[in-house]
């Protein structure tokens, strides 16, 4: 296999189309009808959580997928494919690339970060590791280990990051982040613009992931009801 998905969606947009337990469209039809939706508006790609939807999306569209697995374990605070189990079941569905969190926190069962990285290289040499990062050190980290694309993903959710926002000062840390790595940088995280999406681009983002502002309308439809 040859894995084209940098070529496919470079310059272009990515849409997560993810629902948790909790949320009122948890379902692989209906993730998998939103990310028809998300193909027919242009999206060059989708990111989705579990292998049902991912299963699911993979059928309805054909488009080229970032899988993830969300994984809560009793010993760690790292839940985004937080395992090399994960990581397996993820990359077992033919995904183009697997997603996982970056952070700097331990790991469950005591994993280390860098021991999957190269079993993982192992096993699915033709299938590409995106890390979900959330500052520039462990970023850095991240590039340094030969993960091939760093995300920002998780700017903003962790306790190292609290309170920041990609899209502060002009995207002032994306600035940073892009002049430190080598590999490509994805932005995701709090973007919810058309015009963020498009800076994030002209600064040199190989591709934007866009979720929430497109398909939570929980989310969406609470942002109005506040103005009220």
């Amino acid at each position: 296999m040859t894995n084209t998905f940098l070529e496919t969606v470079k310059g272009k947009l990515i849409v997560s189309c993810q629902a948790l337990p909790d949320e009122p469209l948890h379902s692989s039809f209906i993730m998998a009808r939103m990310a028809r939706a998300a193909k027919q508006a242009g999206a060059a790609g989708i990111r989705a959580n579990s292998v049902v939807d991912i299963q699911a999306i993979q059928d309805e569209t054909g488009l080229p997928l970032i899988g993830i697995a969300k994984t809560d374990y009793p010993d760690s605070t790292v839940y985004i494919t937080p395992t090399m189990k994960e990581m397996r079941a993820v990359a077992a569905t033919g995904v183009e690339v697997v997603a996982c969190q970056v952070t700097g926190e331990p790991r469950p069962h005591g994993e280390q970060l860098a021991a999957i990285v190269a079993q993982f290289r192992q096993e699915f040499p033709d299938t590409l590791l995106m890390a979900d990062t959330d500052v520039l050190d462990n970023a850095i980290a991240a590039d340094e280990l030969g993960f091939d694309i760093i995300g920002t993903t998780m700017r903003g959710y962790t306790v190292s990051s609290k309170g920041e926002n990609i899209a502060v000062n002009d995207f002032e840390y994306l600035k940073t982040l892009l002049a430190r790595v080598r590999h490509p940088v994805v932005a995701e995280g709090k973007i919810d613009t058309p015009e963020k999406m498009k800076r994030c681009l002209e600064l040199g983002c190989h591709a934007v992931v866009v979720g929430g502002a497109i398909t939570r309308p929980l989310e969406i439809a609470s942002r109005f009801i506040a103005a009220l």
